[in-house]
């Protein structure tokens, strides 16, 4: 959907240019010493043992099925940079609690397994010791599959980390192989407990029927599935991580009669992909969507705050089909994204506001976590819509609203947390929206004016996008 940032910043690490015909020399042999026999590709700075423990594990902080609401590293993180700004990270997270997503190949990991069983951990091992240094819940996403795996090259010097390759799914061929290497994850890091199948079901689209190719990736999600709980019976898995596309109601060939609303209407083939997937899947302990609130020609129907409806109905619609299964949001969207992929265009005021109410239509329709896509840039003064400013710097990693936002949502929402109504006066309820438990009211002001509101039975002043929060 170009959403968002997808390569990994291929290795950080480089061998110095080696200079002199002695040296060339050296550098021949070294490859040849580090290169399999039959074409197998370069194993330089890769190990066997994959599986192998890496570090010391935490006990587990959350080991149901719901983790609440947290974010995932992409392509640039706190796990690098100034030494104090990490550590200014750190303490804040620690103090935080908040889940950390990471993928296993890109958005700032390098390709697992180069080569067929050889290994390379090095950047996620490095963010997985983050999460620990947290003391946060890990979580995995199995996305995306070595090169060798989707007709590519082997070799850990032969990855090819443009979007169309890493994009690309496994051959079913490798089905298996794929299933293998989640396993290995699994070992590896036995504090993950939950891990989420693929992302997206990128590289699953059938061009000749024009539709999701829902079989492949089911086909691929069970063999997954089965070899985590073949690891560990204990260990959580989620799928499809289908994107819930909205287009205009007025699309008769594509909009769903389901699921539909002011904001749009789903597009039909992604609900179709679901529904087959949670037929033939052979289980699942969550269930994983994403989305934006917007349609796929990015309008907000029929405004910012109306169209985060759509996660409303979405999740309800999603919760109808899979019972009790507890549902995450792997991503969501509020703001539609400029041609470089940037969401720059709000004043943060607003961005905050539309994400909050964003988070409350989610909540109302069911979910129970979910994570937000962006923590930080790599370097520079403007960071919007980031959680920290970046860490390349020891001025860096300083909070910004959106953490804020996040962090005390997850604190007051929790999994399991029991809401409730609040009175909102009748003049004021088309401004304000609000989400309540025993102890706390979130209440967001949607207009770009100053607003008295009366909430649970109090009257206020607000700030244009205020988002405030009450004590009960």
């Amino acid at each position: 959907m170009g959403r968002h940032e997808w390569n990994s910043g291929a290795r950080r690490w480089r061998l110095t240019a080696l200079l002199g015909v002695g040296a060339a020399a050296i550098a021949l042999l070294l490859t040849l010493l580090n290169t399999l026999p039959g074409d197998g590709g370069s194993t330089a700075g890769t190990t066997p043992d994959g599986d192998k423990v890496h570090g010391t594990p935490l006990r587990p902080t959350e080991t149901g099925p719901n983790v609440g609401w947290g974010f995932t590293h992409t392509q640039f993180s706190a796990d690098e940079g100034s030494a104090a700004a990490v550590s200014r990270v750190e303490k804040r997270l620690d103090a935080g609690g908040l889940p950390q997503n990471q993928h296993i190949m890109g958005w700032g990991a390098d390709n697992p397994e180069p080569v067929k069983g050889r290994y390379d951990f090095e950047a996620l091992d490095r963010r997985i010791d983050f999460a620990r240094a947290t003391t946060s819940t890990p979580v995995v996403t199995l996305c995306c599959a070595p090169d060798w795996m989707k007709g590519g090259k082997s070799g850990a010097d032969s990855t090819d980390w443009s979007q169309a390759a890493l994009e690309t799914a496994p051959d079913p061929e490798h089905y298996a192989d794929f299933a293998a290497l989640a396993a290995t994850v699994a070992r590896r890091y036995p504090d993950v407990r939950h891990f989420i199948v693929w992302n997206e079901f990128k590289g699953f689209w059938n061009d000749a029927d024009g539709r999701w190719d829902y079989e492949g990736y089911t086909e691929l999600y069970n063999l997954v599935y089965k070899a985590l709980k073949k690891v560990d019976p204990d260990i959580m898995v989620g799928g499809p991580y289908l994107v819930m596309d909205s287009v205009d109601p007025r699309q008769k060939d594509l909009a769903s009669t389901e699921v539909k609303g002011a904001w749009g209407a789903v597009d039909r083939r992604v609900l179709d992909a679901f529904d087959y997937w949670n037929e033939h899947k052979a289980g699942a302990d969550f269930v994983v969507v994403d989305g934006s609130s917007y349609t796929r020609d990015d309008d907000l129907l029929p405004d910012e705050f109306a169209a985060t409806d759509k996660f409303t109905a979405v999740g309800a619609w999603v919760r109808g089909r899979t019972g009790k299964l507890p549902l995450w949001w792997a991503e969501y969207y509020v703001e539609p994204a400029d041609g470089d992929d940037d969401r720059d265009g709000w004043t943060e005021n607003r961005r905050v506001a539309v994400q909050a109410a964003g988070l409350i239509a989610m909540v109302k329709g069911g979910a129970t976590s979910g994570f937000y896509w962006n923590p930080e840039k790599e370097n520079g003064p403007d960071c919007a819509g980031c959680l920290w400013t970046p860490t390349d710097t020891g001025d860096g990693g300083r909070e910004l609203p959106m953490y804020g936002l996040v962090s005390r949502f997850g604190h007051a929402f929790p999994p399991g947390t029991a809401l409730q109504d609040v009175p909102v006066a009748a003049d004021d309820r088309a401004d304000v929206r609000v989400l309540a438990t025993a102890g706390t009211v979130l209440v967001v002001n949607t207009l770009d004016r100053a607003i008295s509101a009366q909430v649970d039975g109090r009257r206020f002043d607000m700030k244009a996008y205020e988002v405030r929060w009450l004590t009960r």
